[in-house]
């Protein structure tokens, strides 16, 4: 059988395909953070604090250069053979995490592993917004929701490994079932049409198309296949706008991720009420996704995703007004319905609004620069922690963010309808 071909299945299978990657990435992407505790902690430390610093942020930066440039490999040789790769690649590099002998080693194969976690995302929702008939919105929040089931499922794996099993059983449950997604990745996932069709392949393209129900256009930019197109007229404004709107959206999520609980603290809720509120805010994130791809569809992409962004920043200054508890939970869970969805939003309008053959180069360029905020907001929590005005200052400083952000997004350009 072709491997543009698979046997055929449905759009929604292609969806949830795409769906268990990203709940798997989710699940690497978090599981330095739940183990750091133990890793740090003990009679005889596995690695310092500042040890851990540079393996979670060396683990960043491998997941900006993996966005980067995945993206544009995946524009090159299809969205299909790039998804797989990145699957094996990001799973084969989190098993050799479980044998790392110390925190070099274990930087290094994080660092390798970032490459595959960070071209994962922009590739699952390329391919999903492909195969979604129209509903790219929808299609992109909901396989999003699959960050945060793997961020829970850490969680929950980490209550019963850590004790029984050790740290090291951690990595290997976040590595095992990619090892099972891979080949049927390759069985059952196609190729995208669309891909095909800007590279000249019009038989398979059709082929395809027909399988899954799919309506075929001519790509009208065929000739920009490369990282430059998102440099030229007609691209340049909305690259440099949903960079710096990507930008902003991941600091926040990043930051508030790290720091919500101190601040709260610092607010005088205590240490169990900032966990809980942190519990809350990504509840909140997964109902905001469910919501926020319903919305876009319906008035479009970038309205939504401007009402997303100024929502949130409007309920990140409010956060910043001591209240009572009845009032404070459900105004965290709406912060993480807007706030942690608005960015999401940006990516579904960023494979909406650009041609097949660039598709998937400007969601890894909007995600790889979105890592730079993802590194420099935990940096900007901490420094206004240690300065001691992380309660009220630094929920301001969040919401000036998320207005930015706003901003940003509000000088792009709608070259497609649903954008």
């Amino acid at each position: 059988m072709s491997p543009t071909s698979p046997q055929s299945i449905s759009p929604r299978t292609v969806a949830l395909l795409c769906w268990i990657a990203v709940v798997l990435d989710g699940f690497d992407l978090v599981v330095l953070g739940a183990l750091i505790p133990t890793l740090t902690g003990g009679d005889t430390p596995w690695m310092t604090p500042a040890e851990a610093t540079f393996v979670s942020t060396i683990s960043l930066v491998g997941m900006t250069l993996g966005a980067l440039s995945i993206g544009i490999a995946t524009d090159w040789l299809g969205r299909r053979k790039a998804m797989v790769w990145a699957v094996f690649a990001f799973s084969a590099l989190t098993l050799a995490c479980a044998f790392a002998t110390n925190y070099i080693q274990l930087g290094l194969f994080r660092f390798l592993a970032g490459f595959g976690l960070g071209g994962c995302l922009p590739t699952a929702i390329a391919m999903v917004t492909e195969f979604s008939r129209g509903k790219a919105g929808k299609a992109s929040t909901s396989v999003m929701t699959g960050y945060h089931v793997g961020a829970v499922a850490t969680a929950l794996l980490g209550l019963v490994l850590l004790p029984w099993l050790g740290w090291r059983a951690m990595f290997l449950a976040g590595a095992i079932p990619g090892f099972v997604l891979a080949p049927l990745m390759l069985k059952y996932l196609p190729e995208s049409p669309s891909f095909l069709l800007a590279k000249g392949r019009k038989a398979e393209a059709e082929a395809i198309a027909a399988q899954y129900g799919l309506t075929l256009t001519a790509p009208a930019a065929a000739e920009h296949t490369s990282i430059s197109a998102l440099f030229r007229h007609p691209f340049l404004r909305n690259s440099l706008a949903i960079w710096v709107t990507s930008f902003m959206g991941l600091l926040l999520v990043y930051a508030l991720n790290t720091w919500l609980p101190k601040l709260m603290v610092a607010a005088g809720y205590g240490l169990t009420g900032g966990l809980w509120l942190l519990l809350l805010l990504n509840a909140g994130a997964i109902c905001g996704l469910l919501v926020a791809g319903r919305v876009g569809d319906r008035i479009g992409l970038k309205p939504a995703a401007l009402l997303w962004f100024l929502c949130g920043a409007v309920l990140l200054a409010a956060l910043s007004v001591r209240m009572p508890a009845p009032l404070l939970y459900p105004m965290v869970f709406l912060t993480g319905c807007f706030v942690f969805s608005a960015q999401v939003l940006v990516y579904a309008f960023t494979a909406a609004n650009h041609p097949p053959g660039i598709r998937a180069t400007a969601l890894g360029m909007s995600a790889g620069v979105g890592r730079l905020g993802a590194i420099t907001g935990p940096l900007l929590g901490g420094t206004l922690v240690s300065m001691g005005i992380g309660h009220p200052w630094g929920f301001y400083v969040f919401a000036v963010v998320g207005l930015l952000g706003a901003v940003a997004l509000a000088t792009t350009r709608v070259f497609h309808q649903g954008a």
